[in-house]
Order: C-alpha cells, then structure tokens, then sequence
C-alpha cells in the first residue's frame, strides 16, 4: 500500500476528520537530501479534527505521530503538518 494511503488510513482511524488531505511532496525536493526515486519521502498533512480541540499544538503534533506510528514515520524523511480543530 502507498504511504500515502498508509498515512490516511491511520489518520482516519484515529481521528475521524472533517478534514483531510495527504499530499506527497516528494518530486519538489528532488535533488536534496532525503528524496528517493519514486517519491514516498516528504508529505505535508491537513487535517481538522473535533479531536484537537483542547490540544497545545505540540500535543496536536504529538498525537497526529503517534497515530501514524513509528514504522511508518521512520520511512518518511519529511512530515509537514498543519493540524485544527
């Protein structure tokens, strides 16, 4: 399964967002570190969530890692996030 997905589906399971989209930035860091072919490398995450609504935004981004989870973190090189409630 893409990471793409991987990551969606997590977040949906985990959330249940209003707002959601996962967008694979690879191909515009080409060239610097951390880019793979075939992208997969550098993602950028919007999600609005009910669920974020009494949270710092260090425990928003704490809890959007968590629910990705390690192994799926440690394959991604970059995870830009711009979380909501």
């Amino acid at each position: 399964m893409p990471v793409k997905d991987e990551i969606t589906e997590r977040l949906v399971a985990a959330f249940t967002p209003r707002e959601l989209e996962v967008i694979d930035e690879s191909e515009q860091h080409r060239g610097h570190s951390g880019y793979q072919e075939g992208g997969e490398s550098h993602f950028r995450v919007r999600i609005v969530a009910d669920g974020f609504a009494d949270m710092s935004r260090l425990a928003r981004h704490r809890a959007v890692h968590e629910a990705i989870g390690k192994d799926l973190v440690g394959r991604i090189h970059a995870l830009a996030l711009e979380i909501s409630a």
